[in-house]
C-alpha cells in the first residue's frame, strides 16, 4: 500500500476518533432532542451526495448529535428554504454545499445572523463573509492531477486536446481548470497539445496565469454544467464539426467521472477517434468499472470519508466552542476562508485495486474483471 493511501486512511481514522471523543461534551453543548448540526447538499441524483447523506448520518449520530439533511435539487431557492428551515430548527452548525457559490451567499448570511456557524462543504460559497471554514480537498492539485495524467500519457507533438469544465456557477470548477490549465499551457505552447474545441482556450493559449474573467470565457465553451447528458451533448457537438485530422489519438480533460462517461463513450462512438485518454474525478463506482474495462483512463480519489469526517470534526469543534484547525485560505471574492484541504490520489488501472478496493472504499465484489 503506497503512503498516499496510508496517510489518506489515518486521516480518516484520526477524524474519526476527534469525532467519537467529543460524545461526552455533545450533550453539555446542546440541550436533549434540540438539532446541533443542518446539512444541506446539492441533489439527491447523484451517487455522491446520496453517499456523504449515509456517512453524515451515521457519524454525527455514533457522536451523540442530532441531524437532519436536506437536498436543494440543483434550486438555489430551494436551498436558502432548506436553511431557513433549519435555522428555525434551531442549529447550531450549519454544513452546506452550495448549488451555486454565489447565491449560497444569502442563505449563509442569514444563518450567519442568526448565530450559526457556517461551514462550506466541497465547494466555496462566494461573495460574503458569513463563512467560518471551508472542508475541501484541494481542488487545484485535482486539475493538476488530471492534467499531469494527459501530458504523461502524450507522445510527440500534435496531439488533439478536448477540454471541458464543471458548472461556471461552482467555484471548484474554476480551481479545478486552473490546476490542469498550469500543467497544460506549456505543453500546448510547446505544441505537444492543439486545443480543438474551445476558440477561447486557443486565443489565451499563450498566457501561462489566467484571471477568473478569463477561465470563466473558455469555461462557458466547454462548461458540462456537472450533467453527463449535457456532456455527451456538448461532446458529440464537438465531434460534428471537427475534422477527422482533429480526432485520431485524442486526449480529453473531462471535470468529473460523471461527464468523463459520457464524453468518452461519444468518443467511442466515433469512428475517426483511434484512441482516447480521458480524465475524470471521484471514483465512482461506474467509473472504476469503466477504468477496469478501459473505458477511462483515469480517476481522481477524493476519499470523501476523510471529507465527511473533517466537515465533522470541523461541526464538533465548532459545538464545543473552540475552532476547527487551518492550514490555508480560499480567497472567494470578499475575504480568505480558513481552510485545511484534504490529501488526493492519482487512479487508474494500475493502482485500482490497491487504491480502492484495498482501502476499503469500495468492495471488490461490486466489479468484474479487477486487474
Amino acid at each position: 500500500m503506497s503512503k498516499k493511501i496510508l496517510y489518506s486512511l489515518m486521516a480518516v481514522m484520526v477524524a474519526g476518533v476527534m469525532v467519537l471523543s467529543a460524545c461526552g461534551p455533545a450533550k453539555t453543548n446542546t440541550s436533549a432532542g434540540s438539532l446541533a448540526v443542518g446539512i444541506v447538499l446539492p441533489t439527491k441524483d447523484e451517487p455522491r451526495w446520496t453517499q456523504d447523506e449515509t456517512r453524515f448520518k451515521d457519524a454525527l449520530t455514533a457522536a451523540g448529535y442530532d441531524v437532519e439533511i436536506l437536498f436543494s435539487q440543483g434550486d438555489s431557492a430551494k436551498e436558502k428554504a432548506n436553511v431557513e428551515t433549519l435555522i428555525a430548527k434551531g442549529i447550531k452548525v450549519l454544513i452546506i454545499c452550495p448549488q451555486d457559490g454565489s447565491a449560497a451567499a444569502a442563505a449563509a448570511e442569514e444563518a450567519k445572523a442568526a448565530g450559526v456557524k457556517v461551514i462550506s462543504y466541497d465547494r466555496l460559497i462566494r461573495d460574503t463573509a458569513a463563512v467560518d471554514y471551508y472542508v475541501t480537498f484541494d481542488s487545484i492539485a485535482v486539475g493538476a492531477a488530471q492534467a499531469q495524467y494527459l501530458v504523461d500519457s502524450a507522445k510527440g507533438t500534435g496531439n488533439p486536446l478536448y477540454l471541458y469544465a464543471g458548472a461556471a456557477s461552482d467555484n471548484n470548477a474554476f480551481l479545478f481548470f486552473e490546476g490542469a490549465w498550469n500543467v497544460l499551457q506549456p505543453k500546448i505552447a510547446d505544441g505537444t497539445f492543439v486545443i480543438k474545441n474551445s476558440s477561447e482556450a486557443v486565443g489565451l493559449q499563450a498566457k501561462a496565469t489566467l484571471t477568473r474573467d478569463e477561465e470563466g470565457k473558455i469555461i462557458g465553451q466547454i462548461t458540462t454544467d456537472w450533467k453527463p447528458d449535457v456532456a455527451k451533448n456538448l461532446a458529440e457537438s464537438n465531434l460534428t464539426v471537427a475534422t477527422a485530422a482533429d480526432k485520431g489519438d485524442v486526449f480529453i480533460l473531462a471535470p468529473n467521472d460523471g461527464t468523463a462517461r459520457a464524453i468518452a463513450d461519444s468518443f467511442a462512438a466515433d469512428t475517426d477517434v483511434k484512441s482516447y485518454v480521458v480524465t475524470g474525478q471521484d471514483a465512482e463506482e461506474a467509473s472504476i468499472q469503466y477504468i477496469i474495462d478501459g473505458k477511462q483512463s483515469m480517476t481522481v480519489l477524493k476519499d470523501v470519508r476523510t471529507l465527511v469526517a473533517d466537515a465533522i470534526s470541523a461541526a464538533v469543534t465548532y459545538l464545543q466552542g473552540k475552532t476547527p484547525p487551518q492550514t490555508t485560505t480560499y480567497n472567494n471574492g470578499k475575504f480568505d476562508v480558513p481552510a485545511k484541504p484534504s490529501e488526493v490520489i492519482t487512479v487508474d488501472k494500475a493502482n485500482v485495486k490497491a487504491a480502492v478496493i484495498d482501502s476499503g472504499y469500495w468492495p471488490a465484489g461490486d466489479f468484474t474483471g479487477l486487474p
